[in-house]
């Protein structure tokens, strides 16, 4: 059984105070006294309850402008002093410190300041120094003390308090220590991560939501999401998002974000199987669909333009897991939302991360996102035939998707729509033959047709083989030193090659 403990004396000292006064009038009803500092004590004494001044017990002031109010013996000894220890009783006895039963403090807003573009130093003057000790010693000493260390664990407390009173399990101590040992640890990362200047010289990420899924990749593993999905999108509809809904949703997201026409696309494992830029969002949904209808079924729909009835009549015609778009008309959801389990999603304008990360043997890859988006002004082109605009436009539409393809990928467009694409293949000719059968089956004619690939070609069997299907440009990064090899059978087959100078590997 855990061991109660009665709370006859807290310490309050917060930042935030909207949420307090239900606890503070709580505790008062339940005979706790109070201790607190600055505006903190004028907040309770505002709600008409006794409360000691911290200056009061340390017979010091706050001082150099606040920096030092509760860094005081009196404060830490009433804090750290183990109950059961006679030695530390003794001790508390002799130099006439009150034992402090209860924390509750916050943290200056760091991160907030930072991202206000505040100078250095109003950056460096929100660094807590009383607030992250007093966290970390009454967290340390939960055996006897309660530490409240934000206000996200308000409601939790409070709920407490209403349960038992002014009275706390062990366990519900060592449970609200441990949310506070994240939040000190929290902020002691982003106070890293500003003086690191992303120097990268440890790696220190911290991210405070987490989220259960039903499993991982697969039933027999666990799976969690670490961050604010709430942030990204309103879930409108359907069942709870998973493990692999996510990986699929990130792909969609990294994808769409490249084209700023009127897009539809169509992914499944993470890949693109079809993707149309039109005029019309109808018209993007079915040339996006037409690219592989067999894939379609279970996938990731995803568009850039607001979902009206006419489409949505389209779109429901196919099962599907999730679908994503900026906004939705009211008739074309009452048509999405027919099928219980599909997750609609509406998302939001929300900055991304620009590093990207992944757990690796005993360690962790990092890396910058690859958020270059090659331009005309970045082809160069490498053969005697100079592509047309269309063939220029098409290139660029088919880089982009390749880009965003499991490599080695090969990515088959004409008039702004995919074709087809051979995706995750050991040999970039297999992913070329891959790409060229489904165009096939689908009954796509090649002639005309531009190929994209993620990385260089160095031999010219990919090109010869392209060409002899009716492909008429290649987009390629260039770079290996048998290009020469390509070139000249382009320029003998009458096929245009532009390189970018830029490879898009992706794992």
């Amino acid at each position: 059984m855990s061991e109660a403990k009665r709370i006859k004396t807290a310490l309050i000292s917060v930042y935030h105070k909207e949420g307090l006064d239900e606890i503070i009038t709580k505790l008062h009803e339940e005979g706790v006294e109070f201790l607190s500092t600055g505006g903190t004590h004028q907040f309770i004494e505002s709600l008409g309850y006794p409360c000691k001044a911290v200056e009061d017990l340390t017979s010091y002031p706050s001082i150099l402008g606040g920096r030092v109010k509760t860094l005081h013996p009196k404060v830490f000894g009433g804090i750290l002093c183990r109950r059961g220890l006679e030695q530390d009783m003794q001790q508390v006895a002799k130099y006439e410190i009150p034992e402090i039963d209860l924390v509750i403090v916050d943290l200056y807003p760091f991160e907030a300041t930072v991202a206000s573009g505040a100078d250095e130093s109003a950056i460096i003057e929100k660094i807590d120094i009383g607030g992250i000790s007093l966290i970390r010693a009454a967290a340390k000493n939960y055996n006897d003390v309660v530490i409240v260390a934000s206000q996200t664990q308000y409601k939790p407390f409070l709920d407490t308090l209403m349960e038992h009173g002014a009275t706390t399990t062990n366990e519900e101590r060592r449970w609200f220590a441990k949310e506070a040992f994240a939040v000190s640890s929290h902020y002691d990362s982003a106070i890293f991560n500003y003086f690191d200047r992303e120097e990268g010289s440890a790696f220190r990420y911290s991210i405070n939501n987490q989220k259960a899924l039903r499993y991982g990749e697969n039933p027999h593993q666990k799976g969690y999401f670490y961050g604010n999905l709430d942030a990204m999108f309103d879930q409108i509809h359907g069942k709870e998002i998973s493990y692999n809904n996510l990986l699929d949703i990130n792909a969609a997201v990294d994808l769409i974000d490249e084209f700023t026409d009127t897009t539809f696309a169509v992914l499944k494992h993470n890949n693109a199987c079809g993707l149309a830029s039109r005029p019309t969002l109808l018209e993007a949904w079915k040339d996006a669909l037409a690219g592989d209808p067999v894939s379609a079924y279970g996938g990731v729909l995803i568009t850039n333009a607001v979902i009206d009835k006419e489409a949505a009549e389209e779109i429901n015609k196919i099962f599907f897991e999730v679908i994503i778009a900026p906004d939705y008309d009211v008739d074309a959801l009452e048509i999405l939302g027919q099928k219980k389990n599909r997750i609609i999603l509406v998302r939001k304008q929300v900055a991304l991360p620009k590093k990207q990360f992944r757990s690796v043997l005993n360690g962790v890859l990092v890396q910058d996102r690859d958020l270059d988006v090659e331009q005309v002004s970045d082809l160069k082109t490498s053969t005697k035939k100079v592509p047309t605009s269309q063939e220029v436009e098409d290139m660029l539409f088919a880089n982009k998707i390749v880009k965003n393809s499991k490599s080695n990928s090969i990515v088959l467009a004409k008039g702004k729509q995919l074709l087809a694409s051979g995706v995750g293949q050991t040999s970039r000719v297999d992913a070329l033959k891959q790409a060229i059968e489904k165009a096939k089956n689908f009954g796509f004619d090649l002639h005309g047709a531009v190929m994209a690939s993620d990385a260089f070609f160095p031999f010219p069997d990919c090109v010869e083989i392209a060409g002899n299907e009716g492909v008429t440009a290649v987009i390629q990064p260039g770079g290996s030193i048998r290009d020469q090899l390509s070139f000249d059978y382009c320029d003998e087959h009458n096929i245009a090659m532009v390189t970018t100078g830029v490879r898009h590997f992706k794992h």
